[in-house]
C-alpha cells in the first residue's frame, strides 16, 4: 500500500518487530501516541492536590502513552521501498539520529574513539498527505536502529556497514 495514502488507523495497525530483531528500511514514519486528554485533566488534578495537601504526587506513566518524562511516546514505523515493514518501538520519547552520541553507526568500533570528523550524512523530513504523519530518511539510502527503549536510535547506514545482531 501506498505510504502516502495510509491512514494513521493503518499505520498503528501494523505489527510490532520481535524486540531483538535487526531490520533494514529506507525510511522511517514517525507515529506519536494518542493520549487519552481525560486522563491527562485527572492527572493535572491529582498532581495539584498533591502539592496542595503534600502528598506524594502521581506518576505520569498513570496518563497512557507519556514518557517517564512527561513527554508524549511514540513508535516508528519502518519503511522499506514506500512499503510499510512494521512498527519499531511505541516506548520512546526521545529520536536519536545517528545514535546518542550522533557519530553515526557502530562508531567505537569503526573509529576506536570519539571521531574528530565524522562523514556526512544528509537526514530530510517530509509530511505525508493522507495521515500528516512526518516521514524521515536518509539521503545514504538505508537505514537501521537500536533496540526499542526509552530513547530511540536510527542510523544511515553506509555502503559498507552491514547490521550485526544486537546484544543485551
Amino acid at each position: 500500500m501506498d505510504i502516502n495514502q495510509m491512514t494513521r488507523r493503518q499505520f498503528e495497525a501494523l505489527p510490532h518487530r520481535e524486540w531483538d530483531k535487526i531490520i533494514i528500511f529506507d525510511s522511517l514514519i514517525i507515529l506519536p501516541a494518542r493520549v487519552n486528554h481525560w486522563s491527562l485533566v485527572q492527572y493535572s488534578i491529582r498532581k495539584t492536590l498533591a502539592r496542595f495537601l503534600k502528598m506524594k504526587e502521581p506518576d505520569v506513566w498513570e496518563v497512557g502513552h507519556l514518557h517517564d518524562s512527561g513527554f508524549r511516546c511514540m513508535d516508528f514505523v519502518a519503511v522499506l521501498d514506500d512499503e510499510p515493514i512494521c512498527l519499531l518501538s511505541g516506548c520512546s520519547d526521545v529520536i536519536h539520529i545517528d545514535g546518542i552520541s550522533g557519530f553515526g553507526y557502530q562508531w567505537l568500533e569503526r573509529y576506536g574513539t570519539a571521531p574528530r570528523a565524522i562523514p556526512p550524512s544528509a537526514w530530510r523530513i517530509d509530511c505525508l498527505a493522507q495521515s500528516g504523519l512526518l516521514r524521515i530518511w536518509s539521503t545514504r539510502g538505508k537505514m537501521t536502529c537500536d533496540l526499542p527503549l526509552s530513547s530511540f536510535e536510527i542510523y544511515a547506514l553506509g555502503r559498507n556497514d552491514i547490521p550485526v545482531p544486537i546484544s543485551y
